[in-house]
């Protein structure tokens, strides 16, 4: 029996093998993100955070506008950075181990949503940094992906996390002082429509008669029992 006819399903052996391997990937992703994230706070303390003062957001400055992208990366303390830096590895991922491509679209994605919620509506004269609005992207992306992909593990996932992490919601409701609670509940947006624009779209396949591979011919029942049994070479 050839190689091609003893493929697994795609939940055999090399669906776990490939899973580790996306794993590991993810690992080593936010294993990156994070020493960029520490160095760049090690530059801004240097600075006495002038790093902060400049590319921060200000909401309603045209000047800040792009400043959405470089503000996640940024703190105002070693305190701010330690709050994040925990909850930022764990749920940056969970929302990676699926697919590292996939994980960079989804935090473009956050970054802009949280970015914008605090553009448009924060009061003015307030520079904002800090990574919490993609902490709360990937929180909502892991919490309800299983639900769009249909897949059982991540949905187990996204129960535990919900569970969990619930108390992560008070710092998302208007009125939040201290936090920028609109970056919080921007980025939690922009997390549960990454789930729904990031979905797995493959659709189950389809059914049909088995094929030894090289002939074309469909495989009777027989073949394939004898097949499965191990007893056709």
């Amino acid at each position: 029996m050839s190689d091609e006819s003893r493929r697994p399903a795609g939940g055999g052996p090399e669906g776990a093998e490939q899973m580790i391997a996306e794993a590991r990937k993810a690992f080593f992703v936010m294993f990156g993100f994070l020493a960029i994230v520490w160095a760049l706070q090690l530059a801004n303390w240097a600075q006495q955070y002038g790093l902060s003062r400049d590319y921060g957001l200000v909401s309603g400055d045209l000047g800040t506008l792009p400043d959405l992208l470089t503000a996640p990366l940024l703190h105002w303390s070693w305190a701010h950075i330690e709050s994040n830096s925990g909850a930022l590895f764990i749920f940056g991922f969970l929302a990676a181990y699926r697919g590292v491509a996939r994980f960079l679209g989804l935090t473009l994605l956050v970054a802009m949503t949280s970015g914008l919620t605090v553009w448009f509506f924060e009061r003015g004269n307030v520079e904002t940094v800090g990574a919490s609005g993609l902490i709360f992207g990937y929180f909502g992306y892991v919490v309800v992906r299983g639900l769009f992909d249909r897949h059982l593990i991540d949905t187990l996932i996204g129960v535990v996390m919900a569970g969990s992490f619930a108390y992560m919601l008070t710092v998302a409701v208007p009125g939040t002082p201290g936090v920028s609670w609109l970056g919080h509940l921007g980025g939690l947006v922009g997390g549960v429509v990454g789930a729904w624009v990031f979905r797995d779209r493959r659709g189950p396949r389809p059914a049909g008669p088995a094929r030894i591979a090289g002939t074309g011919h469909p495989r009777s029942d027989l073949h394939k029992e004898l097949g499965d049994l191990g007893l056709l070479d």
